[in-house]
């Protein structure tokens, strides 16, 4: 059994019912331009008062036939979010990646140092006194 998971297409446009409000058109136009939600919501009904015909059976058409893309959980949900992100903005994304991993380097780095110390073992020595 293949435990390990295979890489998503993310540049499919899909339907998203389970953040959706009628079909999940909207979620999945969000996701795939890599736009905010609301703002392609607000959009899809500023574009529906000029046009209302035209983007009435867009949506409706979009919400037949495009695939709806289902999730397993809150694990897909994260790794949708994270998508999204590096979408929108890679640069972001990456330089926050780089100061999340130097922020843990530097938090490693005191732990060893302090687990390394006499002052560790003098703190130890006093846990098991009160014990």
């Amino acid at each position: 059994m293949n435990t390990t998971r295979e890489p998503r297409i993310v540049s499919r446009l899909y339907r998203i019912p389970r953040r959706g409000v009628i079909f999940g058109v909207c979620a999945g136009l969000s996701e795939y331009f890599g736009f905010d939600l609301t703002v392609t919501r607000v959009l899809v009904v500023v574009g529906g008062c000029f046009s209302f015909p035209l983007i009435f059976i867009a949506y409706v058409l979009l919400g037949f036939l495009l695939p709806a893309r289902s999730s397993s959980g809150p694990q897909d949900d994260h790794i949708d979010s994270v998508e999204r992100q590096v979408r929108v903005s890679p640069h972001g994304t990456l330089s926050n990646v780089r100061y999340r991993f130097r922020d843990l380097d530097a938090r490693l780095q005191r732990l060893e140092k302090y687990v390394t110390s006499n002052r560790y073992k003098l703190d130890r020595e006093f846990r098991e006194l009160k014990d």
